[in-house]
């Protein structure tokens, strides 16, 4: 069997060499990067981040499998895919870990940007004791921009830092918000008024055509003046123009952006002269989480694997 990793070799934390370590028996070739051009001679395709539509899936001559390392499936035509038999699957984030992991690096981000991370080195390098000034979280408002597995791992956490906690869900449930000790719950409809009353408004939504660039310079004009903003879900929810502007102009007090407009993003990009903590997508990449994203895919592989071996 012949699987397709559509990244470099040592990408996603090492995940390629657990597989080949694990499943000796089949070949795993690095595609080197995401830009697909073919999946001819290929068994299964692990995409990463690569934008598979029906145009490449037509090149695949015995492809039966698409196996994502972790929930995101956006880039992948399921229906082009399915109508040619192939199955699509993924890792759910609550199954793997990733959830949790994700969400931790969230909190990293609201509190390296409350604590002004970027300005400590200068003082320390001016030996300035007490400064920066940071802004705490206890008291402030959080709204949680889609509460899945992710959003409720990253609200669960939140509630320890005593902080009032606002939430979007496709369907307000009372009952919900009751048991996730939301003061508040919306929908996407209700969404203004979720950004006129939070301090830190945190993405963690998929890019849907619902989804996609719903902040934009109106969202981001009606947020509270000096409010953060970070996005754990996709790059595409954020207008990268809009939040250049709003940034530039202190109506944003900055940006924590574990994901981008375009991946992996220009590190001379202007945007990143501004208040903005990045990393690259590495949310989900932790021991935890990888150990958990491995072991479902790579069971998935195996039966695979077995599968053609009977046939």
């Amino acid at each position: 069997m012949r699987v397709l990793f559509a990244a470099e070799e040592d990408a996603w934390g090492g995940i390629l060499h657990k597989f080949r370590r694990a499943l000796p028996e089949v070949e795993f070739v690095a595609a080197g990067g995401y830009a697909l051009r073919s999946l001819a001679g290929f068994d299964a395709l692990i995409p990463t981040m690569a934008r598979v539509d029906a145009e490449l899936l037509a090149t695949g001559d015995r492809l039966q499998l698409i196996q994502q390392i972790g929930a995101g499936l956006e880039g992948v035509d399921r229906e082009a895919a399915e109508a040619q038999g192939i199955v699509v699957a993924n890792v759910p984030t609550g199954l793997s870990g990733n959830a949790d992991s994700v969400a931790e690096l969230g909190i990293w981000l609201m509190l390296g940007l409350a604590r002004h991370a970027r300005r400590i080195p200068e003082h320390f390098a001016a030996r300035q004791l007490g400064g920066p000034i940071g802004v705490g979280l206890k008291g402030k408002t959080a709204g949680v921009i889609g509460l899945g597995g992710l959003g409720q791992s990253l609200v669960q956490r939140l509630r320890a830092f005593d902080m009032t906690l606002m939430g979007i869900k496709r369907q307000a449930d009372p009952a919900f918000a009751e048991r996730h000790g939301l003061a508040w719950l919306g929908t996407l409809e209700q969404l203004p008024t979720l950004l006129e009353r939070a301090d830190f408004v945190v993405l963690t939504l998929p890019d849907t055509p619902e989804t996609h660039q719903m902040i934009d310079a109106q969202a981001l004009a009606s947020m509270r003046h000096g409010a953060f903003l970070i996005n754990l879900g996709r790059g595409g929810l954020i207008s990268r123009d809009a939040l250049l502007e709003a940034l530039r102009s202190g109506q944003l007090g900055g940006a924590g952006l574990d994901v981008f407009w375009e991946e992996p993003p220009n590190p001379d990009d202007p945007i990143f002269v501004e208040n903005v903590i990045a990393t690259p997508h590495i949310g989900g990449v932790t021991d935890v989480s990888t150990q958990g994203i491995f072991e479902v895919a790579c069971e998935r592989l195996r039966q695979l694997a077995q599968q053609l071996e009977r046939a």
